[in-house]
C-alpha cells in the first residue's frame, strides 16, 4: 500500500495511535506547548481577545479548537477570555473537531472537571461539518499529524508486510514535487481538501495553528517515531516498524509554503507568520507573566517562567516552532 494509508492506519485505524485518548507531557510520548504551559492558551486567547475588542472578530462568533487531545487548549483559552472580559462567555459559542469518540468524551469529561455545566462545547467530527458565519479556529501540531507520501528521486515510498519498498511514482506526485522543487522528503496528503472544507463552512474566519517545521522544501526526510520522549528516524536500522505501528506516534516536519499554497487555493490570505517565541510574545506571553507574579509567590513564578522558557527560548520550542494565521 501507499505510505500515504499506512500511515494513516497507523495514526488513525482501528487499533491507530490517536483511536484513543494519549497522555501527553513527562507521562507520554512527546511534550506540546500546550502541556509545557497554560499560559500559551492564555496568550492566544490574548490575541484573540485584541480582535474582538478591535472588531476583527465577532463576539457572537465561534472558538473552535481542531484537533484538542484532552481539551487543555480551549480551556485555557476560555479561562483567560472570561478573565478579560466575562460577558465573554456568554456571547460567544464554543467547539472541538475531534474524529474519535473515545477522546471526545475525554475531552467532555476535562472540560466539566475545568468550568462544571457553565460552558457548554459543541462537538464536531470533522471540519466540513462547521457550517457557522464566523469563527475564530485554533490548533497545535495537527498538520504533522496528516498522512504523508515519501519520495526520493522520482520514487514514492510503498509498505508490503510493515517494510518499505520504492517503485516509480505516478505523474501527478512527480508534477508536484518538480513544481516545488522537491526530490527527497514528506509530501502531505489532505491539506488542499482540509482546506477547502474549511473555507465552505464559514463565511469568515481566522485560524491560528502552531506546528514546527519551515516554509520551504527541505529536500531531506524527517519522519520519525516517538516512543516515551526518544526519537526513532523511520529509516533507521534501530526502529521495528511492526512493533511501533499503532503503538508509538509518527510525524514529519511541516511544509507552511505547503499549507500557504493550500489555504490560499482555498480563499485564504496569510495574515501573519514567524517563529512561536516572536508570536506568543507579540500574543502578550511576557505581559500575562508580568501580571501573575503580582499575584503569585515567588517560588510559583519562577517556576512558570521556567515552563514559559521552554516555549520561546530559541534552543527549544521558541524558533523550531512556527505560528500561521491565515485568515478568510
Amino acid at each position: 500500500m501507499r505510505f500515504s494509508d499506512y500511515m494513516n492506519e497507523w495514526l488513525y485505524g482501528e487499533e491507530g495511535y490517536y483511536r484513543h485518548f494519549k497522555a501527553i507531557g513527562k507521562s507520554g510520548d512527546f511534550y506540546t506547548a500546550v502541556s509545557t504551559s497554560r499560559f500559551f492558551g492564555a496568550s492566544i486567547a490574548n490575541h484573540y481577545y485584541k480582535m474582538l475588542k478591535e472588531g476583527r472578530a465577532e463576539r457572537e462568533g465561534w472558538l473552535i479548537e481542531i484537533g484538542a487531545h484532552q481539551g487543555y487548549l480551549i480551556c485555557d483559552m476560555i479561562q483567560w477570555l472570561y478573565t478579560c472580559d466575562p460577558s465573554l462567555i456568554s456571547t460567544l459559542k464554543f467547539g472541538i473537531v475531534e474524529r474519535q469518540p473515545q477522546v471526545r468524551e475525554a475531552q467532555r469529561a476535562y472540560i466539566k472537571e475545568r468550568f462544571g455545566d457553565d460552558i457548554e462545547i459543541t462537538h464536531f467530527e470533522d471540519i466540513s461539518e462547521v457550517k457557522v458565519p464566523y469563527a475564530f479556529f485554533v490548533a497545535n501540531e495537527i498538520f504533522d499529524a496528516f498522512p504523508c507520501e515519501l519520495v526520493k528521486d522520482q520514487k514514492m515510498a510503498m509498505v508490503e508486510e510493515h517494510k518499505i519498498v520504492w517503485q516509480e511514482a505516478p505523474a501527478t506526485l512527480l508534477q508536484w514535487a518538480q513544481k516545488h522543487r522537491q526530490h527527497t522528503g514528506e509530501i502531505a496528503v489532505g491539506y488542499e481538501s482540509f482546506a477547502k472544507a474549511m473555507a465552505e463552512g464559514v463565511e469568515r474566519c481566522d485560524f491560528v495553528t502552531f506546528d514546527y517545521g519551515e516554509k520551504y522544501v527541505r529536500n531531506d526526510f524527517s519522519i520519525r517515531v516517538y516512543r516515551e520522549h526518544e526519537t526513532f528516524p523511520l529509516f533507521d536500522d534501530a526502529l521495528d516498524m511492526k512493533a511501533s505501528f499503532g503503538k508509538d506516534d509518527i510525524t514529519y516536519d511541516v511544509n507552511f509554503g505547503h499549507v500557504l499554497e493550500a489555504f490560499e487555493g482555498a480563499g485564504f490570505s496569510e495574515d501573519a507568520y514567524e517563529t512561536q517565541a516572536r508570536a506568543l510574545i507579540r500574543f502578550g506571553l511576557i505581559n500575562i507573566l508580568e501580571m501573575y507574579a503580582k499575584q503569585t509567590s515567588r517560588e510559583n513564578y519562577l517556576r512558570e517562567a521556567d515552563k514559559i522558557k521552554t516555549l520561546i527560548a530559541p534552543t527549544m520550542m521558541g524558533d523550531r516552532f512556527k505560528m500561521i494565521h491565515l485568515k478568510k
